[in-house]
């Protein structure tokens, strides 16, 4: 969870570069000619006209719409695939996705053969160029991802992440992957832990599935409707429930909450109006960049206006929060 503390970790991210091993991640390979349209039949997004080297955020959902997972997918070539799950989930993924392979594609699952490191922060992408000798990873746009040679093995890396951050999401061999984590140590990347990830995610206001996100909600309620493509004339998963959902009237939406007193707001914390409990935060912790408490939850429409006031119970202390924009905090645009 941790290794010097979630505050100095944060911090190291936001102000230099910090490493995690997110190696409990799904991690599965999809190749040949029906790749692309395997995936697109159990993905809501329109994966099979990503280009070569382009990465989107996708769902993974049952036939009434309900969210079973949330991924990301990378096109390494036409007809090679890397799909990134969550590490609950990732045997729905693999199920979902080999039953509808065809003979014309198959499926590597490489998550206990590989490593996953994520090296986030404004300095990721130039300590990981020195470590490679190579300027040729810092020609990655946002979203995009290739492969490079790094100790006689193959590196793959994405500018992706889950921190707000610049940074990149790499996936490599076991043993070189050790020999790299010892080099970015040595280079003087921090090493940090699922508390730092947490609480770097909720300051990006970016959802935790089983959190914010879950079988319960619906893609527009939670914010995430750009993963779901629904003019492709692709048929998936899930479509005619999102479909009919997308058109009807919200009951609820994910709202961010920031404290104006003291005092930490948590997941599954009444949040009240009127006197009236309407909600409960679905995520919350504190801001090391703000140095206050934020969290999001699911409100009703209403009440998910940007200053309304709101007050959150906190094991008995009511403790008033504002709605805010998302995120709540952002880092300068990427180039």
């Amino acid at each position: 969870m941790q290794y010097t503390g979630i505050i100095d970790e944060h911090k190291a991210v936001r102000s230099r570069a910090g490493v995690f091993d997110v190696s409990h991640m799904g991690r599965l390979y999809v190749t040949g000619p029906g790749s692309a349209s395997a995936l697109r039949s159990v993905l809501t997004y329109k994966v099979d006209q990503l280009a070569p080297g382009e990465a989107h955020y996708a769902l993974l959902c049952d036939e009434d719409g309900s969210v079973l997972d949330d991924l990301f997918v990378y096109r390494i070539e036409d007809e090679r695939f890397l799909v990134v799950n969550n590490a609950a989930n990732a045997s729905v993924g693999r199920e979902r996705i080999e039953a509808a392979l065809g003979s014309d594609a198959s499926l590597d699952d490489r998550q206990t053969t590989t490593v996953m490191l994520a090296l986030q922060g404004p300095d990721a992408r130039e300590t990981l160029a020195a470590i490679l000798g190579s300027r040729e990873v810092l020609d990655l746009k946002p979203r995009r991802c290739g492969e490079f040679e790094y100790s006689s093995s193959t590196l793959f890396a994405a500018r992706t992440g889950y921190t707000g951050e610049d940074g990149l999401e790499l996936v490599l061999a076991n043993e070189p992957a050790a020999k790299l984590l010892r080099q970015l140590v040595d280079a003087g990347v921090t090493p940090c832990g699922l508390g730092a990830r947490d609480t770097l995610r909720l300051e990006a206001a970016l959802p935790l599935y089983g959190a914010d996100l879950d079988a319960t909600t619906t893609p527009w309620e939670a914010g995430i409707g750009f993963a779901v493509t629904l003019d492709d004339g692709a048929e998936f998963a899930g479509r005619a429930a999102l479909a009919a959902s997308k058109e009807a009237e919200l009951d609820r939406t994910l709202a961010c909450l920031q404290a104006t007193g003291r005092g930490i707001m948590r997941a599954g914390c009444p949040v009240l109006h009127g006197g009236q409990t309407r909600a409960s935060m679905s995520s919350g912790g504190f801001s090391p960049m703000l140095g206050v408490s934020v969290g999001m939850a699911y409100l009703p429409p209403r009440l998910a206006d940007v200053g309304t006031e709101l007050e959150v119970d906190v094991r008995g202390k009511h403790l008033t929060a504002t709605v805010v924009p998302r995120p709540f905090y952002r880092r300068k645009k990427a180039t």
